[in-house]
């Protein structure tokens, strides 16, 4: 089955940097778009990355556009999130979910992504 699993969450002060991993596996992942989402306490699932099956296309929330970077490697079945420039507002539990579809462009809705991880939690402290 497909599994998807998180990690490089953990604890940063405002201003620096995490990159989060996550690492697919029971899928062909060429075949699939991928994506960042995070929810914090008491708010909605909300949308920060995705990257089409290639990695020729990205999309980014308004809100993390040139701080915070989508990436993948097909051969470790990978996809990457850095992140700089960490603020308050970015605390969160993130979570990659997959798309399959080697569309040109990603998708940003909740509702379409069949596969999720676990989640990872980043802290930002001011």
């Amino acid at each position: 089955q497909v599994q998807l699993v998180e990690s490089g969450g953990g604890l940063v002060q405002a201003g620096g940097s995490l990159t989060l991993s996550c690492a697919a596996s029971g899928l062909t992942f060429s075949n699939y778009a991928m994506a960042w989402f995070r929810q914090a306490p008491g708010k909605e699932r909300e949308f920060v990355a995705a990257i089409n099956w290639s990695g020729g296309s990205t999309v980014y929330s308004d809100s993390v556009k040139g701080r915070l970077s989508i990436s993948r490697d097909n051969a470790k079945n990978t996809v990457y999130l850095q992140m700089n420039s960490l603020e308050p507002e970015d605390t969160a539990v993130y979570y990659c979910a997959a798309d399959l579809g080697r569309r040109s462009a990603p998708r940003k809705l909740v509702s379409i992504y069949p596969y999720w991880g676990q989640g990872t939690q980043v802290t930002v402290s001011s």
